[in-house]
This record gives C-alpha cells, sequence and structure tokens, in this order.
C-alpha cells in the first residue's frame, strides 16, 4: 500500500480572501517537495477562483519557513529541488490577485524567497530573518530574484554576505517587509485592515495594477531564472557545500569557521 502525502498546506476562502497556511512545523515548514508541489497546487486553486481578491501564506508554528530541506537537498535532489523552488517564486509573482505574506514567527534562507516573492508581507517587529546559506558554503541565488528586487543595496549585501540575523523592524526598514507593527497581536490587526481596504477593491483593478507592480520581479525571474537554477545545484553538489551541511546536521562548527 503507498503511504499517503500527509497535508502540508491548508487552504480556505472567506469573504474573498483565500488563506494558505503553512501546515508542516515539525520541520520548520522546510520547502520539501511534498510542501512546495502542495503549495503550487494551492495557489492553482485558489487563482481559478473569481471570488478571491487577495491570498494570505501564513504558517502554524514558531518558523514561517526555514527555507530548503536539507535532508532532501543531502540525498542529491537538490537541481529538481532548485526547479520547483523557481517555479514557486514564479508562481506566486504571477498570482493575479495581491499575495500578503503574514508571518507570526521567523524565516531564513529560502523561506524569504517566498516573502520576497509577495506582494505586501507584515510580521512582529522581533520576528527574526536571516540569509544563512553563505555560513553553508551557499549562496541566496534562486531567492535572489524575488529579494533583490526589494532590498537596499547596501542592506542586501550586508546581509547576504554575514549571514547575520535582522529583526522584523530592520526588515521593514530595509525594503524586505511591508510593516511590522509590535507584536504579534498588532501584525493581526493590521493584516485585517489591509484585507478590508483589499475588499473594496474590484478583481480587474486588483488585477491590472499587480502587473504593474510586479513586472519588474517576474523580468528578473524570466531572464536570471535558468541560470540561477545552475548556480544553486552546482553549489549545493559541491564539497564546500556537503560540510556545510554535515555540520550543520551534527550542531558543530564547519571546517572554515573559527575553532572548529
Amino acid at each position: 500500500m503507498t503511504e499517503q502525502t500527509p497535508d502540508l498546506v491548508a487552504t480556505d476562502i472567506e469573504a474573498g480572501i483565500a488563506t494558505l497556511t503553512l501546515d508542516s512545523p515539525g520541520n520548520r515548514n522546510a520547502l520539501s517537495a511534498a510542501l512546495v508541489e502542495q503549495l503550487l497546487a494551492g495557489l492553482d486553486h485558489v487563482a481559478a477562483d473569481e471570488s478571491v481578491r487577495a491570498v494570505v501564506l501564513t504558517h502554524t508554528g514558531p518558523t514561517f519557513c526555514a527555507g530548503a530541506d536539507l535532508k532532501e537537498a543531502a540525498d542529491g535532489g537538490m537541481r529538481q529541488g532548485a526547479e520547483a523552488l523557481l517555479e514557486l517564486l514564479r508562481k506566486i509573482v504571477e498570482t493575479p490577485v495581491p499575495v500578503i505574506a503574514h508571518l507570526k514567527g521567523n524565516a531564513r534562507a529560502g523561506g524569504i524567497g517566498l516573502i520576497g516573492a509577495a506582494d505586501i508581507a507584515v510580521a512582529p517587529a522581533d520576528t527574526t530573518f536571516s540569509f544563512s546559506e553563505v555560513r553553508l558554503g551557499l549562496a541566496p541565488a534562486i531567492i535572489s530574484l524575488t529579494v533583490l528586487p526589494h532590498l537596499d543595496e547596501r542592506a542586501a549585501a550586508r546581509y547576504f554576505l554575514t549571514g547575520e540575523t535582522f529583526d522584523g523592524a530592520t526588515a521593514a526598514g530595509i525594503g524586505l517587509l511591508t510593516e511590522a507593527p509590535d507584536g504579534v497581536q498588532a501584525t493581526d490587526e493590521r493584516l485585517a485592515e489591509l484585507l478590508a481596504a483589499l475588499r473594496l477593491c474590484s478583481r480587474q483593478g486588483l488585477t491590472e495594477s499587480k502587473k504593474l507592480t510586479a513586472a519588474r520581479t517576474l523580468r528578473t525571474i524570466e531572464e536570471r531564472g535558468a541560470e540561477m537554477v545552475r548556480l544553486s545545484a552546482d553549489l549545493f553538489a559541491s564539497e564546500e557545500a556537503a560540510e556545510g551541511m554535515r555540520a550543520f546536521g551534527e550542531r558543530r562548527p564547519p571546517r572554515w569557521a573559527p575553532n572548529s
């Protein structure tokens, strides 16, 4: 008997708002092949519903999304995973109505790419973020396609190159987030206000306006997507990245770090 894949993305549509909830808290909502496939299907489903005025992308558990599923990557599936992530980011950008990333917890690496692909993003001010790829021998290749169009250039250089952790208030200041209210409750209230505003808009008005605001990001994906897939796959296949992922799994510093 074939083992059934668990439901990793919950879909709900109410009063013109579709909510897609990442529901794999056991691995911090990592971008496994199954989760990506289900999220793609969910986006297709809600995009086809003419009653939908906006899509909210949110999560269960303390982490919005931890990025790539490193176990799957270590098993050699990264080329396919890179292609799937590119397709997912493109799908979010191409979703005809606004997509709002609603964070109640932290995001890392590839998870930040989902935020960049969204049209609006809100998270509490104390939420934390990190482009942690550089510390694993990798680079934020594919997610750069959706993140860099929004970020202040100096901030992008700092956080891409250092892998430092930064908070939601900083994320809003550098362009990653739209707003970073104080606390989860205030963030939920701000989301409700944004959704109320979107409900006042016609679907035609929203879809045509989104074409204008998403054009730059979509153009970047079209022009550099294949290049970034190759880079991502090559980096994951390298010995340096293998050491970085081994060190991460063994909870030790990689060989290039001090005191390793």
